[in-house]
């Protein structure tokens, strides 16, 4: 079992993804950051959706995705609409 459910938001399904994409350590997806991991997610999950990228951008602020001040949530927002079909 890996340290990543230890992040807020992550859950078995989004953790397995991560694990995956070889983000396997908290340290890792922090580095590797939100967008780039959702992107890599969105590789082997087509379906992966703004609130997943917004999961992934809290565990990496260390609060649920809920609480992400209006600004980030908009960049995110502005981001996950950029690589809408």
């Amino acid at each position: 079992m890996s340290e990543l459910p230890k992040l807020p938001n992550i859950r078995k399904i989004l953790e397995e993804q991560l694990l995956q994409v070889g983000i396997d350590t908290p340290e890792k997806l922090k580095e590797v950051g939100s967008k780039q991991a959702w992107l890599s997610i969105k590789t082997i999950d087509p379906s992966a959706c703004y609130n997943r990228l917004c999961a992934l951008e809290g565990a990496i602020q260390g609060v649920r995705w809920h609480f992400l001040s209006d600004d980030v949530k908009h960049e995110l927002k502005e981001f996950y609409n950029s690589f809408k079909l």
